[in-house]
């Protein structure tokens, strides 16, 4: 692992305990110019996990708890007019900003969470044909309860296509578990992190990242892993070709972690899951046959080969 994400993983491990492997996927994501999905039951460190890293990354953070009566302009903005200028001008909404973390982004409406889409997709937001941009670096941390539970709703397909990678953080092991209750007999520990990069530096290293050589071999293994969901008979939807943008980033920023200025079929294999379960739908068949989408994409992974 390279110096610069050593530093920023040893920081944040000071917060959260026993989970270096997801530590680690939230990096690829910021680092890779994605948005991070958790989908996980309350309480296990998703919001603590998110205000970690907007402290030792310096970057300016957001948090909004979505709920049945959040609309759209409390995310994105909305003009009022001035009666001293005589024009309308923008009041900024709560995702300007370098972190945003839309809290149980699955209790609010379609209408609401679709306000996130441009932003997440172009890095700007329209508001009455005004375009505004949004602060570099930006990223989307939202979390959600898992679907079926009271007051939740589905995201709906385009939503989810623009979160590069979905994770869950799980219970802390016993161990694990002992240090957190540790820690926090008199303090929390997320007060006590140090900034340990700026605003410029992650710039600097997702500048890197899209300097990461991905060959002909591996742009023709991820596009042959793409094809295999498309076709596969128990997926009605397979990956997209946003899908297969974004686990080429996905994997080149793993590289980068990893000290590689090149893309290896590991780096692939090692982000496909996060990257591609959330995008694709299964049939009533894979349903029947008590498949979910982490096996089809095991059993895709053996399938589609490539030399090492």
């Amino acid at each position: 692992m390279n110096n610069e994400s050593q530093k920023i993983m040893n920081e944040i491990k000071k917060a959260i305990k026993g989970k270096d492997d997801v530590i680690e996927k939230v990096l690829v994501a910021i680092l890779a110019k994605g948005h991070i999905l958790i989908e996980d039951v309350p309480g296990v460190g998703k919001t603590t996990l998110a205000l970690a890293f907007s402290k030792a990354l310096g970057l300016d953070y957001k948090r909004m708890q979505f709920t049945p009566d959040v609309v759209p302009s409390d995310i994105v903005g909305f003009s009022m007019y001035n009666r001293q200028t005589e024009k309308f001008e923008y009041k900024s909404g709560a995702v300007i900003c370098n972190l945003f973390l839309a809290d149980e982004i699955n209790r609010t409406s379609s209408k609401t969470q679709s306000a996130l889409l441009e932003v997440m997709e172009e890095n700007q937001i329209t508001v009455d044909g005004n375009t505004h941009d949004i602060p570099s670096p930006f990223t989307v941390i939202a979390t959600q309860n898992p679907s079926g539970g009271a007051g939740t709703q589905m995201l709906p397909q385009a939503q989810l296509d623009r979160f590069l990678i979905k994770i869950s953080m799980g219970y802390p092991d016993y161990e694990s578990q002992i240090e957190i209750l540790k820690d926090r007999q008199k303090v929390n520990p997320i007060n006590y992190l140090d900034e340990v990069a700026t605003r410029k530096e992650i710039s600097d290293m997702q500048n890197s990242v899209d300097s990461v050589f991905s060959s002909d071999e591996i742009l023709g293994y991820i596009t042959r892993l793409a094809e295999a969901t498309r076709n596969h008979n128990l997926i009605t939807l397979g990956i997209s070709p946003r899908g297969a943008l974004a686990l080429n980033r996905a994997a080149k920023a793993k590289a980068f972690i990893n000290g590689k200025d090149f893309v290896l079929p590991k780096d692939v294999r090692e982000v496909f899951l996060d990257v591609c379960a959330h995008r694709i739908i299964l049939n009533a068949k894979a349903r029947i046959e008590e498949k979910n989408e982490t096996d089809l994409l095991k059993e895709i992974l053996s399938q589609v080969k490539i030399d090492e």
